[in-house]
């Protein structure tokens, strides 16, 4: 999630996966090299330099499917984590916020696997991992075409309320290209990780900023970047009372970068949503409160009575 972009939001998705095993190629053989037997190829070689474990375990297991986009006719080789087990249930489905990649879930990934869920790690169109060197649009109608059939949404610290990209969008194509630059450089980055978490170690903002930054070292991100900024981006807030599907908000009370306000205007905008926020915490809860949050994704899906909590997640603190 870019935190100096207005349109940054992070969301979980119970999704149906029709003929999963087969249409999205579950049982194909890895056709990619390893970089010294850990990740894949794909991957830039700065992946090497990364020192969080859990980061380095889920880079490892990134793989690429063929996802279909009804737009151009065309299947995107598109990164994912695939689940270790698969469900008889709708599984879930976590999508990472505004130019970020999968490796948000890093430390709740695992915490949801061990509670039984059935658990997905998408990227993005245009952001993360995917192979786009035939480049597809990444415009808002290409992202959403590249996901569908949503039942049930889970909202983190999500910035619904902006209008799109704003005034970048009539930037000259020169000008956006700079701005997009400027948008991954080491500085910026850091300044922005240390304002996205409420205490954070220089040592770890650094970490934390190289695997913010890993998906901006593929050759492609900057076309797909300033294809959604010149696209004019995210602009939903009109929608926001026709989602129906039963939803979840939750929200770090010490959000420095979208107001917690907001966070109560969308549960009250939602027609079936509840909101729960996580005490001293700022604008990624699931990378600094990741326990908190896995414990309150596993309550909201337990409702249905479709999953049973392991007994370290069930004696976890409350948020």
């Amino acid at each position: 999630m870019l935190i100096a972009s207005p349109s940054g939001a992070s969301a979980i998705i119970r999704k149906e996966f029709p003929g999963k095993c087969t249409h999205y190629g579950l049982r194909r053989k890895h056709n990619f090299g390893v970089w010294a037997s850990e990740f894949p190829a794909f991957l830039p070689k700065e992946v090497e330099n990364i020192k969080d474990q859990f980061a380095r375990n889920l880079a490892s297991r990134i793989d690429r499917l063929p996802v279909p986009l009804s737009l151009t006719k065309n299947h995107i080789m598109s990164s994912c984590v695939k689940p270790k087990t698969l469900s008889k249930t709708s599984p879930l489905v976590l999508l990472h916020g505004f130019d970020s990649s999968l490796l948000e879930w890093r430390y709740v990934l695992p915490l949801l696997e061990e509670a039984g869920l059935e658990t997905w790690a998408f990227d993005v169109l245009g952001w993360g991992f995917s192979d786009l060197e035939n480049l597809p649009p990444c415009n808002v109608a290409s992202k959403r075409d590249h996901l569908y059939q949503v039942d049930k949404l889970i909202f983190i610290d999500a910035s619904v309320y902006a209008e799109g990209t704003g005034n970048l969008a009539k930037l000259p194509k020169l000008m956006a290209y700079a701005g997009v630059y400027l948008l991954k450089s080491i500085p910026l980055r850091l300044y922005a990780t240390s304002l996205t978490f409420n205490r954070i170690s220089w040592n770890n903002c650094v970490d934390w900023t190289n695997i913010g930054r890993l998906h901006c070292l593929l050759p492609w991100w900057e076309d797909a970047t300033v294809d959604f900024m010149i696209s004019g981006g995210y602009n939903v807030s009109s929608y926001i009372q026709h989602v129906k599907q039963k939803a979840l908000v939750i929200w770090g009370e010490n959000d420095q970068i979208i107001d917690s306000k907001l966070s109560v205007r969308l549960q009250c905008e939602l027609p079936n949503a509840i909101i729960q926020q996580v005490p001293d915490c700022g604008h990624i809860p699931h990378v600094e409160k990741p326990a908190a949050v896995s414990k309150l994704i596993t309550d909201f899906v337990q409702v249905d009575g479709q999953v049973d909590i392991p007994a370290s997640l069930a004696c976890l603190k409350k948020v």
